[in-house]
């Protein structure tokens, strides 16, 4: 059989597939303990499969103390939310009008949450991410219409594209 001679996108490609889910990369770290095995140094193996030597080792160890289960993908949770003990409340707080809290706005924004958060949770939080938290509660933001206080009706009607009597 002749050699495979494929590009670098194709490589790239090929290693994206095995990443792809984990069951796959399961399969990935199966083959790495095989070529150790068979006597290949974790160096060798890195060479071959693109991980990093310490990789290799770790997938050894892992195999070594708890078997296959050790290769397996294990659970990322990740850092929690600073949010995710008051979500509730900042919800019922968000089903309450600002002045309720004292403050001057009749209309909760990011900025405004953001505040609130700092000043009754003692949370720290960006104006963007305090938008998220709308969302993530189902909370549109409404945006006040502009109203002129004193306007005059005979400019008002001049400067609307269609006449009150329909004409």
């Amino acid at each position: 059989m002749r050699k495979l001679i494929i590009s670098q996108d194709e490589k790239e490609r090929i290693e994206e597939e095995i990443r792809r889910s984990d069951d796959s990369r399961y399969d990935h770290r199966l083959h790495g303990i095989l070529l150790v095995a068979n006597g290949y140094s974790p160096y060798a193996v890195s060479e071959m499969l693109g991980d990093s030597p310490r990789s290799i080792e770790n997938w050894v160890n892992s195999y070594r103390k708890t078997g296959f289960d050790g290769l397996r993908e294990s659970d990322h949770p990740g850092r929690p939310s600073r949010t995710s003990g008051i979500m509730e409340s900042i919800g019922e707080d968000l089903r309450k009008n600002p002045g309720v809290f004292g403050y001057s706005q009749n209309m909760w924004d990011g900025k405004l949450l953001s505040h609130h958060l700092h000043a009754k949770y003692g949370v720290d939080m960006g104006t963007r991410q305090c938008q998220r938290i709308f969302r993530m509660l189902d909370f549109r933001i409404r945006k006040p219409r502009p109203v002129i206080a004193k306007a005059d009706e005979e400019k008002k009607d001049n400067f609307k594209k269609t006449p009150e009597n329909g004409a």
